[in-house]
């Protein structure tokens, strides 16, 4: 985990230059127009869904896992066969390595699938172009429920912001094409690319790093930092964009979406390490890293979490949420009992994130 401090001044200024050289002339200033709706588009219809799809990916396993470098990994070619309700259908794919902790530290290397266009066109594929599957680091039960315990974070984070990456779970079986006999079947989960969110959104993703807490819009900055701040995540940083994407609306407004949750508290996965540089003695330590917001959009942030508790909890009651053994069921309630408590006693949702915000 990287902590990169970087000014806004940057953010700011290429953000002006941006606008002056597109700007007319002639053109007088235009008043700000109205707050953007967001969630305007369409899921892709592999998202629509909630039921886990069966699949097996099959490819050259063996070369995947020395492909160390995701930067220079080549894409290799694979299979994808499905069944998804009364459909079932095999494909041809691309694979490719990614990221950099887990491609280092995992037995099964973390992946992004390539779909050819004509070749999902009359499959619940169409529309994917090259998603990331999070799936399982090592062949064992812990580390698979590590990827349904990220699982649920993405759907209560999308349950509290239509800004959120949708992912859809899936029940992978992996073949090595140099072996007949499987290699895993876990469970893992396809999520929305950020083209993708940003067409559904209307906005544009942009990859400007610096901004600061005067450069977002308030309601989801604070949205992003108190929801990292829920599920005990430290593993992020706005202005730097690590574990955040950041996209511009119609109406101007620069919005931050947070990705990558297997750092979390709320997971606790035991390769999870917090920075020593903050200070706190394990990722379960609770410590509050977003951006400051004006002190009257605290209250309708908490309010949001507030109206949506139920439904949080009951999404680990539900068929999804039934695969997660119960004690970590348990354990995951009782750390979110703890933050419920925070926003909801005015002293300790003062002390522990009004007064914590960056700055």
């Amino acid at each position: 985990m990287r902590l990169i401090t970087v000014s806004s001044l940057v953010f700011v200024a290429a953000l002006s230059s941006t606008a002056a050289s597109q700007a007319k002339p002639t053109a007088e200033k235009q008043a700000k127009p109205p707050k953007a709706k967001l969630d305007s588009g369409v899921l892709a219809k592999f998202f629509q869904g909630d039921a886990p799809i069966a699949m097996t990916l099959t490819a050259n396993i063996g070369k995947l896992r020395g492909d160390k470098k995701a930067e220079t990994a080549p894409w290799r070619d694979a299979t994808l066969e499905y069944t998804a309700d009364t459909a079932h259908g095999t494909i041809p794919i691309k694979v490719k390595t990614r990221g950099i902790w887990r491609l280092n530290n995992c037995q099964f290397p973390p992946v992004r699938l390539n779909f050819p266009g004509e070749a999902t066109k009359h499959t619940i594929f169409h529309g994917l172009d090259k998603p990331k599957l999070t799936n399982h680091c090592r062949n064992d039960d812990t580390y698979e429920q590590y990827v349904l315990q990220e699982f649920q974070l993405y759907r209560i984070y999308r349950m509290l912001t239509p800004t959120g990456h949708t992912a859809r779970l899936v029940r992978m079986t992996y073949m090595d094409s140099a072996n007949p006999k499987p290699l895993a079947t876990r469970y893992a989960f396809i999520q929305e690319e950020p083209t993708a969110v940003a067409e559904r959104l209307g906005a544009k993703q942009s990859k400007l790093k610096g901004a600061g807490p005067k450069d977002l819009e308030p309601f989801q900055s604070g949205l992003v930092g108190v929801f990292e701040y829920m599920i005990g995540n430290t593993d992020f940083a706005m202005s730097a964009l690590h574990n955040i994407e950041l996209y511009q609306m119609p109406n101007g407004d620069y919005i931050p979406v947070a990705y990558d949750f297997d750092f979390s508290g709320a997971v606790n996965s035991r390769y999870a390490t917090a920075d020593p540089r903050l200070h706190i003695r394990n990722v379960r330590e609770r410590l509050y890293r977003g951006f400051c917001v004006p002190n009257e959009t605290y209250p309708q942030v908490f309010a949001l979490f507030n109206a949506k508790k139920d439904s949080i909890y009951a999404l680990y009651r539900d068929p999804i949420g039934k695969l997660l053994k119960q004690n970590i069921v348990d354990e995951t309630l009782e750390y979110f009992d703890d933050f419920y408590k925070v926003i909801n006693e005015p002293r300790s949702a003062k002390m522990r994130i009004i007064d914590e915000c960056k700055k």
